[in-house]
């Protein structure tokens, strides 16, 4: 089972990472072909307007939404729940997503760099107790369509109730960065995703 990480902005090397240590092969995707053999993709946190840019230059945009409308699993952490947005607020009047889940997320929901904050999660199917969830500039997800499972919402604080973890279909994102804490659980969870859909 191959998993690929679209290596084109953001903290690609974490999330390889935290992939190998789920016991698949990890691999990063710049290029269509390096995109047509893998069986699943995580588009990582970092800047959702540098990434859409890039996913235009390098030719990514239309093959992975082709993916995607194939049924290919994918993940999204922070700009990579943007990227898989149906809808997009407050992003650049040219920025473009891949339009995989139906929903609507706010860039920057939670503030600039300095108001990133971390919180703990419960985010539903995955066991073990609530996740320690790491918040870097945030989107959150304002509205989701009848399709869409809301997974984790913020606990507490002025944010309470904000739906930061949604998955619809074999698509999965997050409003934070579990590749930054060392937990595997959100990794391992999308790691099962892939092998049900193979």
């Amino acid at each position: 089972m191959n998993i690929g990480v679209l290596a084109l902005q953001g903290d690609v090397r974490e999330h390889l990472t935290a992939l190998a240590e789920s016991d698949v092969l990890a691999r990063p995707v710049r290029r269509p072909e390096e995109l047509a053999d893998v069986d699943g993709l995580v588009i990582p946190g970092g800047e959702s307007t540098a990434i859409s840019k890039l996913a235009v230059t390098f030719g990514l945009l239309d093959p992975i939404r082709k993916r995607i409308a194939d049924g290919m699993p994918v993940y999204g952490s922070c700009a990579g729940m943007i990227m898989l947005a149906a809808t997009v607020l407050d992003g650049r009047a040219d920025q473009e997503s891949f339009h995989g889940i139906d929903m609507t997320v706010r860039r920057n929901a939670f503030g600039r760099q300095v108001d990133s904050f971390e919180a703990s999660v419960e985010i539903e199917d995955i066991e073990g107790g609530p996740f320690h969830a790491v918040f870097i500039r945030a989107p959150w997800v304002e509205e989701t369509g009848r399709d869409v499972r809301v997974l984790g919402r913020v606990a507490e604080g002025t944010a309470a109730g904000r739906i930061v973890a949604v998955r619809q279909g074999n698509l999965l994102a997050t409003a934070f960065h579990p590749e930054l804490t060392g937990d595997l659980r959100v990794h391992r969870y999308f790691v099962e995703m892939v092998r049900q859909a193979l």
